[in-house]
C-alpha cells in the first residue's frame, strides 16, 4: 500500500471507529457488532505501526474508551480504570506470554477470568461503608452512578472490615432478567433492548434508581484499584481478600502456570459459556504478581499484564427457507430471512434480519440456499455468507416488491436511502405500528396499551388513529380477551390521565418524520403551544438552534396535510394537553436573575431539590449548567459530601455557594 492510500484509510478507519465508539461507549447504542469494531481497529493498529508518522493523538488507537455523560455528575478516578489489549487467536497468546518471559523471567503464574459483558464499574469505600460509585467513562473521569448502584442487592453498603478502598468490577444483567425487561417493554410498546450489555448500561444510566432497582442487575468485583495499599501482593489473593469483605467475586477462575493450562481454560469456558446464568464475551488472563505487574507497567491505554481473550462468533450453517416482508411505522420494508431452527450461540434461530435490498443483492442472497449465520454480540441473528458451492439449482432469486405487502400501494425508493417505502398514510400496517409508538414510554406513555393489546384494538377495529385511544369505553375493553375489570379500570386512567402530558410527549408520539424526542421538546418550548407550532414556516423552524432544513421540510408537510389537521382537532376535542408544560428557557439578556449568562456547576448531595430541578430551574432563569468546573466556571452549588469538584472550584477561586443560599436566589 502506497502513502496516500494508506492515510486516506486510515482517515476513514479513523472516522468509523470514532463513531462506532461514539454510540457504543456515549449512547450505549451500538450500530455495529463487536467482531467488526475489532476488524477495524486491528487494521487500524496494523496501518499505523507501518506508517509510524501517520498516527495522531486522536486516533481511536489512543484512547482509553469514552466520554462520560453530562447527565451525572463527573468522578475522577483515584487510580485509572485503564482498558485491555485484545487477542484473537492462540497466537496472539502465544505472543503475549513471550512478551511477559522476556521482561520478567519464567517464574510466574497467570490468573485466568471469565469477562462478563456488562458496564465497568468503580465503589469507594470510607472505613467500610460505601460513599460512591461510577462508570469508567474514558478511564481517567467517570459518571457518579452511586444511587443506582446501590440498588443491586449483591454490593454491600457496608463491608466486613472499617477498611477505606477502591474496588473495579463489572454490573450486568443476568439472562432471565433480560428476557424478563424485553417482555415488558415489548407489551408497553416501548424498543427493546438488543443484549443484556446494553439493558445493564441503559438501566444505570437512569436518573430514577427506581427504574434501575426493577431491572435486577448483579455485579461481579475483580480488581483493587491500589491493591498495595490493603497489604495484599497478587490478583489472586486481592479477590480472596475481596470474597472477605463481603464482595460478590465470580469464582469461575483459575490460576495457570503456563500459557497451555490458559489455552485449556478458555477452550472449557468456551464450551460451558453458554450454560451460564449471565452474558461472558471472552477470558482475561492477568500475571499474578503485583510486583510482577509493577516490572511490565502500562501502556497509554491498556496494562502489559493483562490481556482479553475475545471469543469469535460462532457461525452455523442452515437453509434459507423463506424471505418475508413488513412494513415499519415509517413506511419502511424490511426484508427478513426465514430459517430453517438451528442453534446458534445457545439458542434456537428461525429468522434473521435482511435489512434491504441492497444487502440481499450484495451477498447473492437467494430462497433456499444454504448460509453461514451468527449472532452479531451474540445476539441478533445475521446472515454472513451464501455457501454457492451448495447451489442445487432449484434457489429462486428473491425481488423485492413494486406494492406493499399491506395494503397494496406503490412503493418507492426515496432519493439517497436504500429503503423502498410506503408512502400511503392509510396504510393499516403503518397505522398499527403509529399506534404503538404513540402510547409508548417516551411519547405518551399509556401503560396497558402495549403491542399485543393495541393490534387486538386495531384488529377489532376499535381503533383506526390516535385520537381513537381516548374514544375508548369501559364495554370495548371488557369484551376483549385476558381484560378484567381491574386492567380495564388501570388502562382507562392511564389513557385520563395521558390527557395532561406537556405537548412534547404529544409532538413526539404523533411521529412526524425526523423529529426525535429531544427535538420534539426543543420545538414545545419554543412555539409554547400546537397552535403556534402548525402555523411555522420553514424560516422560522431553521432559526431554532438543533432544527435544520430536512426536519423544518417534515414538520412544514405535516401540517399542511389535512387529515394532521384533523386529527390533532380530534385530539383536542378529546381534551388533550396542547400546550408546552415545563420551564421555558430564557436567553441572558432575557433575565435579569442573578444566574443568567453564568456557567454553573452543581456537585454534591442536595436536600431539597434533585440535581435535575436544580439544573431546570437555573436553566429557566437563563443560566447554562455544566458537568465539570473550570476557568469559565462562574458559581459552583455545592451539597452535602461535596467532591473534587468542590476543592478545585476552591483552589481556582470560583465563588462557592451551598443549597440554602441557591433556594434564597431561586425565590427571588
Amino acid at each position: 500500500m502506497d502513502m496516500q492510500t494508506a492515510e486516506q484509510r486510515i482517515d476513514e478507519l479513523k472516522r468509523l471507529l470514532t463513531q462506532y465508539g461514539y454510540e457504543y461507549y456515549v449512547l450505549d447504542k451500538p450500530s455495529v457488532p463487536d467482531a467488526e469494531y475489532d476488524r477495524l481497529m486491528q487494521e487500524l493498529l496494523a496501518l499505523e505501526e507501518q506508517f509510524p508518522h501517520l498516527k495522531t493523538a486522536d486516533s481511536p488507537s489512543q484512547r482509553i474508551g469514552g466520554a462520560a455523560l453530562e447527565l451525572f455528575e463527573k468522578v475522577e478516578h483515584r487510580t485509572p480504570m485503564l482498558s485491555l489489549a485484545n487477542a484473537f487467536n492462540e497466537q496472539d497468546l502465544r505472543d503475549f506470554d513471550r512478551r511477559i518471559r522476556k521482561a520478567v523471567g519464567d517464574d510466574f503464574s497467570y490468573v485466568c477470568e471469565l469477562k462478563i459483558d456488562g458496564l465497568a464499574v468503580s465503589l469507594r469505600y470510607e472505613d467500610g461503608l460505601f460513599v460512591q460509585g461510577a462508570t469508567r467513562g474514558d478511564g481517567i473521569i467517570g459518571e457518579d452512578i452511586t444511587s443506582n448502584l446501590k440498588t443491586i442487592k449483591s454490593i454491600p453498603l457496608r463491608l466486613s472490615e472499617e477498611v477505606s478502598i477502591e474496588v473495579r468490577g463489572e454490573a450486568f444483567m443476568p439472562k432471565l432478567s433480560f428476557v424478563a425487561l424485553n417482555e415488558r417493554r415489548k407489551e408497553r410498546g416501548e424498543e427493546q433492548f438488543a443484549n443484556p450489555r446494553n439493558a445493564a448500561a441503559g438501566s444505570l444510566r437512569q436518573l430514577d434508581p427506581k427504574i434501575a432497582a426493577s431491572r435486577k442487575l448483579d455485579v461481579f468485583l475483580y480488581g483493587i484499584g491500589n491493591p498495595e495499599a490493603v497489604g495484599v501482593v497478587s490478583h489472586s489473593e486481592g479477590l480472596d481478600y475481596l470474597d472477605r469483605l463481603g464482595f460478590k467475586t465470580n469464582h469461575e477462575r483459575r490460576k495457570c502456570a503456563t500459557i497451555e493450562e490458559v489455552m485449556e481454560f478458555i477452550k472449557e469456558k468456551t464450551e460451558q459459556r453458554h450454560q451460564l446464568a449471565y452474558d461472558i464475551d471472552g477470558i482475561v488472563i492477568k500475571v499474578d504478581s503485583l510486583h510482577q505487574q509493577a516490572i511490565l507497567g502500562t501502556t497509554v491505554k491498556s496494562p502489559r499484564w493483562a490481556i482479553a481473550y475475545k471469543f469469535p462468533a460462532e457461525e452455523v450453517v442452515t437453509t434459507l427457507l423463506n424471505i418475508e416482508l413488513s412494513v415499519g411505522r415509517t413506511g419502511v420494508i424490511t426484508p427478513t430471512a426465514v430459517l430453517e431452527p438451528v442453534r446458534v450461540a445457545g439458542t434456537t434461530v428461525q429468522r434473521a434480519s435482511l435489512h434491504n435490498e441492497d444487502l440481499i443483492r450484495e451477498k447473492d442472497i437467494k430462497i433456499g440456499d444454504k448460509v453461514v449465520i451468527k449472532k452479531a454480540g451474540d445476539i441478533i441473528p445475521e446472515v454472513v455468507n451464501v455457501l454457492v458451492d451448495q447451489r442445487t439449482g432449484m434457489e429462486v432469486d428473491f425481488y423485492m416488491p413494486t406494492h406493499c405487502p399491506e395494503c397494496e400501494s406503490e412503493l418507492v425508493r426515496l432519493e439517497g436511502e436504500v429503503a423502498l417505502r410506503c408512502i400511503n398514510p392509510k396504510c393499516p400496517a403503518q397505522i398499527r405500528e403509529g399506534l404503538i409508538h404513540f402510547v409508548s414510554r417516551d411519547a405518551m406513555n399509556i401503560e396497558g396499551l402495549g403491542e399485543k393489546v393495541i393490534s387486538q384494538l386495531f384488529a377489532e377495529n376499535l381503533i383506526t388513529d390516535v385520537a381513537d385511544i381516548y374514544k375508548l369505553t369501559r364495554e370495548q375493553l371488557l369484551a376483549l380477551e385476558r381484560m378484567g375489570e381491574k386492567s380495564v379500570s388501570k388502562l382507562l386512567a392511564a389513557i385520563e390521565a395521558s390527557k395532561s402530558n406537556s405537548l412534547e410527549k404529544l409532538l413526539f408520539g404523533l411521529g412526524i418524520r425526523h423529529v426525535g424526542a429531544k427535538a420534539a421538546k426543543t420545538l414545545a418550548q419554543e412555539f409554547g403551544t400546537m397552535e403556534k407550532l402548525a402555523a411555522a414556516s420553514k424560516e422560522e423552524l431553521i432559526a431554532i438552534n438543533e432544527i435544520g432544513n430536512k426536519m423544518a421540510d417534515s414538520i412544514v408537510s405535516f401540517f399542511e396535510q389535512e387529515e394532521a389537521r384533523e386529527l390533532i382537532e380530534e385530539l383536542r376535542n378529546a381534551g388533550v394537553n396542547m400546550e408546552y408544560k415545563g420551564p421555558k428557557p430564557i436567553s441572558a439578556s432575557e433575565s435579569d436573575s442573578i444566574f443568567a449568562g453564568k456557567t454553573i456547576v452543581l456537585t454534591g448531595k442536595l436536600e431539597h431539590l434533585t440535581r435535575n430541578e436544580a439544573k431546570e430551574k437555573i436553566e429557566a432563569l437563563g443560566g447554562n449548567v455544566a458537568g465539570s468546573v473550570s476557568k469559565k466556571t462562574h458559581l459552583v452549588i455545592a451539597g452535602e459530601d461535596a467532591g473534587s469538584k468542590l476543592t478545585k472550584a476552591q483552589e481556582l477561586g470560583i465563588e462557592v455557594w451551598d443549597e440554602e443560599r441557591l433556594l434564597e436566589e431561586l425565590k427571588k
